[in-house]
């Protein structure tokens, strides 16, 4: 019946989503619709106001909302959100190059000084977008701070968007007639109020609801914990596996915010986030002081063993830091006293690297748990599993029944993508793997 529940509402949504991208084009042939303007420059119409739509439903899948995003996990909402916004600039782009090939009196010129400011609005708009574009796609190779990132791509984005609709109304082709300009009005609307809901109504929800820091340990592989306990609350209840925004000597309505994985078990009142120094933002982790204030968003995803409440045993393959969400399930477990069977592979590069390895090897008291290090880079003194993930090693550490296990994979995508390969080539089902998108900015 679950599983039934979740397809219903993943058809609901993808169903809402083209609703509304698809409602401008609908409503294109109501009323007076301009004569004689041929194929080419109707399909042109058609693109911009299939391409703006788009943006403007980007704003929505972006905004967290958690029944809208629970049936896909917020990871593939943001990687769904991602690969749209590329979509969407090409119909816009095409908008504008067919017009460039087929009619190219309707641009007019391109000075700003002579041409009407609804065309150099239209100009900018796709400037911008081009801009939203690269920015995001190439963020590291360009080396932008994340927090710079995110400040600069939410300005970008809603100036690119109020420029293209101050165009389309300045045009004002195929938008006269009352339902039409209705419809832009309600767009427009539906934008400001989703600007509000997350950049006002949220974060005064957040504020409301803060958290302390109470310890923050060093664990092995460069990381730490970061332990939280909430202020004057009753705290966040989570599933073992999931994630949140953390806002950290911050106020939550500055864009300050990062994404990361519980490690601790949902059954505590005490929430933590094991963290590896990679950034700018993460190597700030150790320093943070005792007593500081911190804020929450959350929790997301669908990355959970709780969603699999009659599986017959777990498999766990991770990466480095990619640890911390399975850390959560596996203390959940022990916490609930579960004896199902359970595999980890836990990948590294050497044996310092292994973040929980103290508490992993104590939990094989508590838990059916086969414990198995993989390290990449490891000596000779080194008597465990070495190299690469494997065909051969899996059919070595799993159980006869692999086939009949849940599958959770957390790690960089390398990682990720071989491990799914070699399950694959196992014959593994494929609704029995699930996968942590690692990385989703």
């Amino acid at each position: 019946m679950k599983t039934k529940s979740v397809i219903v509402s993943v058809f609901f949504w993808i169903t809402v989503y083209l609703l509304l991208v698809l409602a401008p084009l609908m409503v294109l042939n109501i009323g007076e619709v301009p004569q004689g303007s041929g194929f080419w420059w109707d399909f042109s119409m058609a693109l911009g106001f299939a391409g703006m739509a788009m943006m403007g439903v980007q704003f929505f899948l972006t905004a967290r909302f958690k029944r809208a995003s629970a049936p896909f996990g917020i990871d593939i909402i943001y990687y769904f959100h991602r690969y749209l916004a590329i979509a969407a600039f090409i119909f816009i782009f095409l908008h504008f190059l067919i017009i460039r090939i087929d009619n190219v009196e309707a641009l007019g010129v391109i000075n700003p000084f002579e041409a009407p400011w609804y065309m150099t609005t239209g100009r900018i708009s796709l400037l911008l977008f081009m801009l939203l574009i690269l920015s995001s796609l190439f963020r590291k190779q360009l080396k932008i701070e994340y927090e710079t990132w995110r400040i600069t791509h939410i300005v970008i984005a809603v100036s690119a968007f109020l420029l293209a609709l101050s165009h389309i109304e300045g045009v004002g082709y195929y938008i006269a007639d009352p339902e039409k300009r209705w419809l832009w009005t309600a767009y427009t609307l539906f934008f400001v109020l989703l600007m509000v809901y997350v950049r006002i109504i949220k974060p005064w929800g957040m504020k409301k609801h803060p958290y302390k820091v109470v310890e923050v340990k060093k664990e092995f592989g460069d990381s730490y914990t970061l332990a939280l306990e909430p202020e004057g609350h009753a705290g966040m209840h989570f599933k073992a596996g999931q994630f949140a925004w953390l806002t950290l000597k911050d106020s939550p309505y500055h864009i300050k915010e990062h994404p990361f994985s519980f490690s601790s078990s949902p059954h505590k009142n005490r929430i933590e986030f094991t963290i590896k120094e990679l950034g700018d933002f993460t190597k700030t982790i150790k320093d943070t002081p005792i007593g500081e204030i911190a804020y929450l968003d959350g929790p997301y995803g669908t990355f959970s063993v709780e969603n699999y409440p009659d599986a017959p045993g777990f498999v766990f393959i991770t990466a480095g830091v990619g640890a911390a969400p399975i850390m959560s399930m596996l203390r959940s477990l022990a916490d609930k006293k579960d004896k199902r069977p359970l595999v980890l592979l836990d990948i590294n590069n050497d044996w310092e690297s292994i973040i929980f390895r103290d508490e992993l090897e104590e939990m094989q008291n508590h838990l059916n748990l086969k414990l198995i290090h993989l390290l990449t880079k490891a000596d000779d003194s080194w008597q465990g599993e070495k190299g690469r993930i494997s065909k051969e090693l899996f059919q070595r550490i799993l159980p006869k029944d692999l086939r009949e296990l849940e599958y959770f994979i957390c790690g960089p995508k390398p990682v990720s993508d071989a491990t799914q390969k070699e399950l694959y080539g196992l014959k593994v089902p494929l609704g029995k793997v699930h996968f942590e998108l690692f990385d989703m900015v």
